[in-house]
This record gives structure tokens, C-alpha cells and sequence, in this order.
């Protein structure tokens, strides 16, 4: 791969990770075009052809094959148009896509995949809406199906539209939705509660490449959107060249309605803010992930990327969103992380490792990790793994060191959790230090280490309790004292998909506060001030009242 290439993965995925970490939506994008689209005549075509080349061909490929030079790195794999499959229509399951239904990909483009949106509205470099079908009307050039009268969705009927009347949300609608979900054993594939971890194994897609269960309560990885009409949509239509079937024969249209209110409740509602307000209590901390006192603690969903920052680079990471919370007394500290995994990865063979040292030679080749074969993304490979960061240093002002593994003067106090250590009986939370991504961690001596861990995993979802004293006499550890801000990046890896080292996936900072007592000197101030105040008060009124009235003008 040439320089060029090589500088335009870098652009591709530096902005993956922003779009992923600023969580991005296309919602606002116009879907519903003015009008038709215009004859598709040949000037017509040749322009939509240049934008293509330009804009669509780096992924796509120049013949339309899905084959472009990111195809290898990118899951899901770009759609192949020589095959005239499209899973987002509405239109039945099997059919061709409207020209509507293009124009709606084109223009919002689809969430937790490298398509972006190309509403020139939404985005600085998009396109116009006669640029959007113009590249359309190429498209459809290389599948020979849209030259067929007799496969015109519209000609022969078989479009899907919404309803004209159906019940709005309701905790009944949602109710009869997951009698629904159980009945017509949606679990057996998307879990007991939909966090896509009803398989326990790897399927498929028609083209042969290995595709993960929807997580349906990420609405941001619903790629056909996560609305209730989107998702209703999709349980009629199905979703072509994949697993998900059209639900048209078997479920009625009332039960469908139902179905994808119940998936709509299912959805994670995000946090806004970025200081997580550390719980303070009088008795112990606890280090369970099942103690009630969690309960009272606040919750902040930190939001991570693929590793796209240095070779080995990474676009297809799997954990995308994990909770932190956090409780501490006058000794210890806790912090609970809760995050949405489908397998329990247990196990880790060193041997099967990648070699990043190839990979990191400056010109070789594309420094970036294919999404299939260059790693085994496969179950019994790889151990899954999370860990915590924070500077040794207590920030002054806006210095931190950099997020991505501190710096050679700045360094960072890793607390890494190891899902086969703590599955072998042992501690799994391990302390280390690192002063940048160029070299290894380094594991802090036994003898330093404090750090008490306890794990669970449940239905799709790990649940990690990590412990420690707030003040240690290690220089090379954090040290936590109420009324700072602390910053807090994560790590983590999800073993079977493939992610050991540096291919993860990871947060930018975000903060601990562990709120400082209020002195008692602040409630005796205050209580002066109030008395203070209040005899001013009476001694003015009981003034007013014995000064003589001012005569009558």
C-alpha cells in the first residue's frame, strides 16, 4: 500500500474514533427526497460516475464489487452493488431497494459502520440532493436486476409501508412486545435481554463473512435505525444477504408494532456528563458488584473507540460503551465497571498473539489491522479485559498527559483486569505503570500491588468491582483526594473479537470527583451570618417604628 493510501486510512480512521467518541446521528438528515429522481440519462450517469470515483470507490471499489482498498479493514464489509442486495428497504423481503430506499442509505449514511451520512445539510463535504442521486443512478448500473421492469418494486407491489394508524408507546405495548420477544424466540439469537448473546457462536452472512448478533439495546449499532418505525420496518422487511428473517408470515402486524416498541424500551439511555461524582459513605466500601449500595451511586457511561492512534490500528472494536461508578469512605475506593460483552472470554494464547512489530515499521505497509485474518476473532482465544487510567501526576490546570498510554515525562497508572487470571482463582486486577504506547506497560512488583478485584458476567454483560486504598506511599500510584478532579481514561478488550495489546478499543479523559466535607467552620459562618443579619434587621424595624411621623404636605 503507497503513502497515500496509508495517509488516507489514517484520515479514515481518526475519524471513525471521533465520529464513535462524539456520538454522531444522522437523524437529521433529509431521508425524503423533493421529488423523483431525474432521468437517468447517460450525461446523468457520467456525472453520478465521477462523484462515485471520487467519494464511494476507496471502499466500494471501482467495479461496484465491495472490493475497494479499505474493504479488508473495514466490518461490516462495504456493500457489493454487482449483486443487488441490500439489506435496508422497504420493500419485501428478497426485493430490490426503492430508489427512495437509496437515497435514505446515501443520505444518512448507516450508524456503527464506516458508511457515513452525505447530506451536504448534516455534513461540511457532503453532497447536494441532485450530486445524491446522480451517484445513485450509477450505482444501480452494476447490478443488471435494475434493467428488469419485472423486478420494479413499484411496478409489481411489493413495497412495505407503515400503517396508517397504530398505538403509540405504552408500558402495555411494551408488555405484549416481550411476550412477543419470547414467543417468537428473538432471545435464541439476541439474548434474554438483547444484548446479542443468545448464539454461542459465530453466523455468517451470504457473501461468507463472520457477522456479530445486534446488540439492540446500543441504539447507535442499529444500523437500520434505532426508531420505532426503523425497527418495525426491518422485522417486516428483513434484512437481505443476513440471518434476520421478514416476520411478515409469521407475526401479524399488530405484534410486530408491539415487538418494536418492546426493543425501543430496551435501549441504553446515555449520560451527558463527564465528572463522575464519587459516593461517600460511613461504613465499608463494598467490592461486590451485587451490593445494594450501588444502587445510591452515580452512574457515567463513557463512551470508547477502535485504537486508531497507532500501528496496530484498529476500526472494528466491539466494546463501544462501559459504566463506571464509584464509592469511597475515609480509607478506600471502589469502582464498579459494567459493560455489554456476548461470550465469556476466559481463556488467552499467548502464541496466537499478532506481531506488531512488522506492522509498526514507518512505510512497510498499511499500519492498519484487517478486520479478518491477519487476527482469530474466534471464541477460546483471547481473554477479555478492561482496565482503568489515571495519572500519577495530579493535573495542574489543563496538562494531562495523553490518553492513549501517557508520555515518557507524564506517565499513567494502569489498574488492567484480566478475565483468565481472575477465572484461574487468583487476583485479576493487576497495577502497572506506562510512560507512552511505544513500550510495554510495565507490572508493578507484587509487593506494591493493593488492588482487590471481584467479576461477574451475566446474559451478555461483565460486571467488575475493583478496590484500593485512596492514598498509597507508592509514588507510581494515583493518589485520590476529595474535592480534586481526577481524570479517568479506560481500556478494554473484548478477547473474542479478536483484541489483545494495543488492538482495543479506548476513551479520552473524563473525571472523579470525590466530593470534599464541608467544614464546620462554613455551617458556624453561616450561622453567624443569618444571626448577624437578623439583628440588623430587627434593630432597623424597632427603629423605624420609634422615629415621629413626617407631617402632611
Amino acid at each position: 500500500m503507497n503513502r497515500k493510501e496509508n495517509m488516507t486510512f489514517g484520515i479514515l480512521g481518526a475519524g471513525l474514533m471521533l465520529m464513535a467518541l462524539l456520538i454522531p446521528t444522522a437523524s437529521d438528515a433529509k431521508t425524503v427526497p423533493s421529488g423523483p429522481m431525474p432521468e437517468a440519462t447517460e450525461a446523468y450517469i457520467e456525472q453520478g460516475r465521477q462523484i462515485y470515483i471520487r467519494r464511494c470507490s476507496f471502499c466500494h471499489g471501482l467495479l461496484g464489487d465491495g472490493g475497494g482498498p479499505a474493504a479488508d479493514y473495514l466490518d461490516p464489509r462495504p456493500r457489493d452493488f454487482t449483486l443487488g442486495t441490500y439489506k435496508f428497504r422497504t420493500t419485501a423481503s428478497g426485493e430490490l431497494p426503492t430508489d427512495n430506499d437509496l437515497f435514505r442509505t446515501v443520505s444518512r449514511g448507516l450508524p456503527s459502520t464506516a458508511m457515513q451520512a452525505f447530506d451536504n445539510d448534516v455534513i461540511k463535504n457532503g453532497l447536494s440532493e441532485e450530486e445524491r442521486w446522480q451517484v445513485i443512478s450509477y450505482i444501480k448500473t452494476f447490478a443488471i436486476e435494475f434493467d428488469d421492469p419485472d423486478l420494479d418494486p413499484l411496478k409489481t407491489g411489493k413495497t412495505v409501508s407503515l400503517p396508517a394508524s397504530l398505538p403509540p408507546f405504552s408500558a402495555e405495548l411494551v408488555a405484549k412486545g416481550k411476550e412477543v420477544f419470547e414467543k417468537a424466540k428473538c432471545w435464541s439469537c439476541h439474548g434474554k435481554n438483547g444484548r446479542g448473546d443468545g448464539n454461542k457462536e459465530f453466523r455468517k452472512d451470504d457473501w461468507g463473512f463472520p457477522i456479530r448478533i445486534r446488540n439492540v439495546t446500543h441504539p447507535w449499532k442499529i444500523k437500520g435505525g434505532s426508531e420505532v418505525e426503523e425497527i418495525f420496518m426491518r422485522f417486516t422487511t428483513g434484512i437481505n444477504g443476513t440471518p434476520m428473517p421478514s416476520f411478515v408470515k409469521s407475526l401479524p402486524e399488530e405484534d410486530r408494532w408491539a415487538l418494536a416498541n418492546y426493543i425501543k424500551s430496551l435501549q441504553h439511555d446515555l449520560t451527558k456528563h463527564q465528572v463522575l461524582k464519587v459516593l461517600s459513605v460511613e461504613g465499608d466500601v463494598p467490592a461486590d458488584p451485587a451490593d445494594a449500595a450501588w444502587a445510591n451511586a452515580q452512574t457515567m457511561d463513557i463512551r470508547l473507540a477502535g485504537q486508531v492512534i497507532a500501528p496496530p490500528r484498529w476500526q472494528n472494536p466491539s466494546i463501544e460503551m462501559a459504566t463506571v461508578q464509584g464509592i469511597a469512605n475515609d480509607k478506600d475506593i471502589a469502582f464498579k465497571l459494567t459493560w455489554d460483552d456476548p461470550f465469556k472470554d476466559i481463556k488467552h494464547d499467548a502464541a496466537k498473539e499478532f506481531n506488531a512489530a512488522e506492522i509498526q515499521k514507518v512505510g512497510l505497509y498499511s499500519s492498519y489491522v484487517a478486520a479478518n485474518d491477519m487476527i482469530p476473532r474466534a471464541l477460546d482465544t483471547f481473554r477479555d479485559s478492561i482496565a482503568l487510567q489515571f495519572p500519577v501526576k495530579t493535573p495542574s490546570g489543563t496538562q494531562k498527559p495523553h490518553f492513549f498510554r501517557g508520555e515518557s515525562s507524564n506517565q499513567v497508572n494502569l489498574w488492567v483486569w484480566n478475565a483468565d487470571l481472575a477465572e484461574g482463582g487468583g487476583e485479576g486486577a493487576v497495577e502497572a505503570n506506562a510512560r507512552g504506547w511505544r513500550q510495554q506497560p510495565k507490572p508493578q512488583k507484587e509487593a506494591q500491588r493493593q488492588l482487590v478485584s471481584k467479576a461477574n458476567w451475566d446474559q451478555g454483560q461483565w460486571t467488575l468491582v475493583i478496590k484500593r486504598p485512596l492514598l498509597t506511599s507508592d509514588k507510581n500510584d494515583v493518589q485520590f483526594e476529595a474535592g480534586k478532579f481526577i481524570p479517568v481514561s479506560l481500556n478494554a478488550w473484548d478477547g473474542s473479537n479478536g483484541e489483545h495489546g494495543l488492538i482495543m478499543s479506548l476513551s479520552t479523559w473524563n473525571y472523579v470527583l470525590i466530593e470534599a466535607a464541608m467544614p464546620i467552620s462554613v455551617y458556624i459562618f453561616t450561622a453567624l451570618g443569618f444571626l448577624i443579619t437578623g439583628g440588623l434587621l430587627f434593630w432597623m424595624a424597632r427603629k423605624s417604628e420609634a422615629a415621629p411621623e413626617s407631617e402632611s404636605i
